[in-house]
């Protein structure tokens, strides 16, 4: 199934003229290329399902020339899951990655790293350096600041060009919110963090935003308003959280599958540790396989599911 990809360059967002903007729909993160005089760049990579539209989306602006350095702004396999194509299409590419999951990447601790736990494929990549908060990187002949973003991940970074004021936000701040914050459901308190991220957001002051889903964006303020008002909502009940977050996950799972049998769907869920874990933590009065039925049901309800006597799909 195709996804919907949309170019943003120069004259559509303000953006610098080296800097392309490739919008993915679902299951894959925004790419960002940057074309250099010396150097080209792709930050974040996108799902392992569609790593062949972002090879190709690659090779449409540069042709025969390579790709020359790979970023990811976090390890989630959303932005990461393109990272071994692209390894494997170009043998010299240089892979940054931020430094609070290096080690786990290194002897690739597939337990520790995020993939298992949620469900999700990511193919083992390698990589040649660190991200590093409070450092600078040369990306499309400008220097783009480094800074430590946690929150929605503990490890995720943002990026910033002070000259064209340009901001890659990953999930710290989308046009109207912001990705899920995955440790509180595991007991680490990270809501604080994503009220630091945004504070962090507001001094930077960016002319427009590159999130890490949909459009870019130039009203900042706004974008910040509506995240902080999501927050104070998350942090009053912290349990309808834990329910979005179960369901974000299924319907990322039905939009890789399309299509899955009844057993098939009921042992992924029981596979998946992240929802015995959350289960355990907020809903102890709940079997799994009654929580995530009427998760299940919900997503029926709104037009994000379909469900009969064949299965389970995608809507």
């Amino acid at each position: 199934m195709p996804e919907r990809v949309g170019r943003h360059g120069e004259a559509s967002a303000g953006l610098p003229a080296n800097v392309i903007v490739f919008e993915r729909g679902w299951l894959s993160s925004n790419n960002i290329l940057f074309v250099g005089a010396e150097e080209t760049a792709l930050v974040d990579t996108g799902y392992a399902t569609h790593a062949d539209q972002t090879l190709a989306l690659v090779e449409s602006v540069l042709g025969k020339r390579p790709l020359d350095r790979v970023l990811n702004t976090h390890l989630h396999s959303d932005h990461c899951g393109g990272n071994a194509a692209l390894q494997q299409r170009y043998p010299s590419l240089r892979t940054d990655i931020p430094p609070g999951e290096a080690a786990l990447v290194e002897r690739w601790d597939a337990q520790s790293l995020s993939f298992l736990a949620t469900g999700q494929s990511c193919p083992r990549f390698g990589f040649t350096g660190l991200l590093e908060p409070g450092t600078e990187c040369l990306l499309g002949d400008s220097a783009w600041q480094v800074h430590g973003a946690p929150g929605h991940d503990p490890h995720s970074v943002i990026l910033f060009d002070p000259v064209s004021r340009t901001l890659i936000s990953a999930d710290a701040l989308w046009e109207n919110g912001f990705g899920i914050a995955f440790p509180e459901l595991m007991g680490e308190p990270s809501f604080g963090d994503i009220a630091a991220t945004l504070d962090l957001i507001e001094k930077l002051s960016p002319h427009q935003v590159i999130p890490g889903h949909g459009g870019v964006f130039t009203d900042g303020e706004r974008a910040l308003h509506t995240a902080r008002r999501r927050l104070a909502g998350l942090q009053r009940d912290p349990v309808k959280h834990a329910r979005h977050a179960m369901k974000v996950l299924m319907k990322f799972k039905l939009l890789e599958l399309h299509a899955v049998s009844h057993v098939e769907w009921g042992a992924w869920l029981a596979g998946t540790p992240y929802f015995e874990l959350i289960r355990a933590r907020f809903f102890t009065g709940e079997t799994l396989e009654a929580l995530t039925g009427d998760l299940l049901a919900e997503l029926v309800a709104v037009g994000a599911a379909q469900s009969d006597a064949s299965g389970v799909r995608n809507a």
